[in-house]
């Protein structure tokens, strides 16, 4: 398998603003993707990243996916904006030797859009967190260090974040009734147990296990090594031991207003995950239990 990251990003961020490669080099600099552009379109100077802007402002929104997902046949200009990422991933898995290529740009949209190209094998793992948990993360101020600091990871209001939760959350829903494999799977599941929640999502993927293939991961922490992730969360950049721990920090910190408004729009959804909507949570720390 290989990880490719935000790949949604990668035409701005990396192609244009040439940021900076989850293995430190810029993107221009990293051999990795230099072999990939020149495999997928004869080096990246041949990507016309106003057409593929122009593309994507088209049909890659969240307000087309109901025309996505209800299209008899999508328009060309879908099948269009669906090459451009097809020949990313086919080259990547080239140059990689990978079966399976992983793209974590989790737009909604993009996923409606993907469904349509005739040469992919789209599966879909959909990870749920707790709607108030990613409404605080939103608040956070994160710089991002793909810019040295100089810029900051967006954010957004509870309000405007729980309305994005239902409608992304939603819209995965709709695209497994249109017939593409998805996989859910909650964030507090996964991190409670990581070797299991990677054993069932290999499972999905069609890869079969090595023996050895998850020592990487252990009881409390993940040995990362260098990647190639095009763009994403600032912990792309992280090597060598990663902690794995429950993060609720949303319980203590997150005002009771606010915890409130997000509980009461996502609530419908919420039940239907298994969240509880109006009853505080109480958050377990392994510090307090020893």
């Amino acid at each position: 398998m290989c990880a490719l990251g935000e790949v949604v990003h990668l035409w701005q961020r990396d192609i244009r603003d040439d940021e900076r490669c989850g293995c430190g080099a810029k993107f221009s600099a990293c051999g990795f993707w230099r072999r990939v552009g020149a495999l997928a379109f004869g080096g990246w100077h041949n990507v016309d990243v106003d057409r593929v802007h122009y593309l994507r402002d088209a049909v890659e929104r969240t307000r087309h996916i109901p025309r996505l997902a209800t299209a008899v046949e999508a328009p060309e200009e879908v099948h269009e904006y669906a090459d451009f990422y097809t020949r990313v991933y086919a080259a990547a898995a080239e140059v990689s030797g990978a079966r399976v290529v992983v793209d974590s740009s989790k737009h909604s949209a993009l996923a409606h859009v993907l469904r349509w190209s005739g040469n992919l094998d789209l599966r879909v793992v959909h990870v749920v967190r707790d709607a108030r948990g990613v409404a605080y993360s939103w608040t956070k101020t994160v710089q991002r260090p793909e810019t040295d600091g100089s810029e900051e990871m967006t954010r957004y209001s509870p309000g405007r974040s729980a309305l994005l939760w239902n409608a992304h959350n939603a819209a995965f829903g709709l695209l497994a009734r249109r017939g593409v494999a998805v996989h859910r799977i909650r964030y507090e599941e996964f991190v409670s147990d990581p070797r299991a929640s990677l054993v069932s999502i290999a499972a999905f993927a069609g890869v079969d296990l090595a023996p050895d293939s998850l020592d990487f991961l252990h009881a409390e922490h993940a040995d990362l090594g260098v990647g190639h992730s095009a763009a994403g969360n600032p912990m792309r950049f992280t090597v060598g031991q990663l902690p794995l721990r429950r993060d609720d920090a949303w319980v203590r910190s997150l005002p009771t207003r606010q915890r409130r408004l997000v509980g009461a729009v996502c609530a419908p959804m919420l039940r239907a995950y298994g969240y509880p909507v109006f009853k505080e949570m109480q958050p377990v720390f392994k510090e307090e239990a020893r």
